[in-house]
């Protein structure tokens, strides 16, 4: 039987209701842009998070551009982040004229290799910005404790880690800002491109709004120069309905990755994901395995028609358009082997049992 990597029809098949009175509701009512459910939406955020602000945008991308532009990014500076994600978390970087700084990951957790940072650090980094991959928190105690040691920013891009814990605080609440992506492919997506940046001070959060919206405070004045990017208030009014239900969506994919975890367990040259103790939370934004015979089981899923995605096959480094920094594989080898060896496989809540096993059984066929 055929499986999809992710079916959204399933999830709006019972939410249709109530998603279709939201969206008639901002029809109705007319404030398309930075309506009422885009506070509604912001404050809801905050709360999630345990912090004071959340400011709407119109993507997880534009989230981080503005997070880092807020902390005074700009050309001549670095930002420390990880070899090994979206490339959105390079690219922000680099749109703003300044530096990535690649640091290699870490082999269990595929998030950034903590004990590298610090080396890293020249007198150009204004930032250190960890990615939260796959729905698991970055190692963030000791991160914090590094930027607090060399009086640097913090800005973690949490676009796949909404509602994940770390010694039980959520994603978000560590840095100076937080940014997630609604893309909708996430634990909860927007109808479109959609993001929220989450904060703590009054004066990080009139910068965030300002830069949204041009760079005006108030209306028609202009003291910087900003960007177009606004949340949607459809958009938001979706999200409201969907962030009442991500708890329940996210056990039910830990539910989904347990089984996977017993099934694999002893499969040979087969990797699980590892969880940190630390991280008692992990939300599964995607259920990644490696192994030196991916080729073999990608091919096999292929043919059995189960959906399946490469999370990510090229790391930074690695990019043309990051050449002429000058890297080699030499200083990553971990993110390098990965990029070789990591598959995704279904998680989604709404995954039968059935369709669960049919994964299962596929992928054993080729490493039992």
């Amino acid at each position: 039987m055929s499986v999809p990597l992710l079916d959204l029809g399933r999830q709006y098949s019972y939410l249709q209701p109530e998603m279709d009175r939201a969206v008639l509701n901002v029809l109705a009512h007319g404030e398309f842009i930075l309506g009422p459910e885009v506070t509604q939406f912001e404050t809801e955020m905050a709360k999630l998070c345990q912090v004071k602000y959340g400011i709407g945008v119109a993507s997880g991308t534009d989230a981080l551009l503005i997070a880092l532009r807020a902390c005074g990014v700009g050309p001549g500076d670095e930002v420390i982040t990880s070899d090994f994600s979206f490339f959105a978390s390079a690219g922000v970087v680099s749109r703003l004229g300044a530096t990535p700084v690649f640091v290699d990951i870490d082999p269990d957790t595929y998030n950034i290799d903590v004990s590298q940072i610090e080396a890293a650090i020249s007198k150009r980094t204004r930032v250190i910005m960890p990615v939260h991959l796959f729905g698991q928190i970055a190692d963030m105690d000791p991160i914090m404790a590094i930027a607090a040691k060399h009086d640097l920013k913090v800005v973690e891009d949490a676009a796949q880690a909404i509602g994940a814990e770390y010694r039980d605080r959520p994603a978000g609440s560590f840095g100076d800002f937080g940014c997630f992506s609604f893309y909708p492919s996430k634990n909860i997506g927007a109808g479109g491109d959609a993001g929220m940046i989450v904060t703590k001070t009054e004066k990080d959060y009139k910068l965030c709004r300002s830069l949204r919206a041009h760079g005006e405070d108030p209306k028609y004045y202009h003291r910087i120069v900003g960007y177009n990017s606004r949340l949607d208030t459809i958009q938001a009014a979706i999200l409201l309905v969907k962030l009442s239900h991500l708890r329940g969506w996210s056990e039910k994919r830990r539910e989904h990755a347990r089984k996977y975890d017993k099934a694999f367990a002893s499969a040979a040259d087969l990797k699980i994901p590892f969880v940190m103790d630390a991280c008692n939370f992990h939300i599964y934004n995607q259920y990644t395995l490696a192994s030196g015979k991916r080729v073999e089981i990608l091919e096999r899923l292929q043919a059995a028609g189960i959906g399946h995605c490469i999370y990510y096959p090229v790391p930074f480094h690695k990019q043309d358009c990051f050449a002429s920094l000058g890297y080699d594989d030499a200083g990553f080898p971990v993110s390098s082997r990965a990029a070789e060896q990591v598959f995704s496989i279904p998680i989604y809540p709404e995954l039968t049992e059935q369709e669960q096993t049919e994964v299962i059984e596929t992928i054993m066929d080729v490493v039992s």
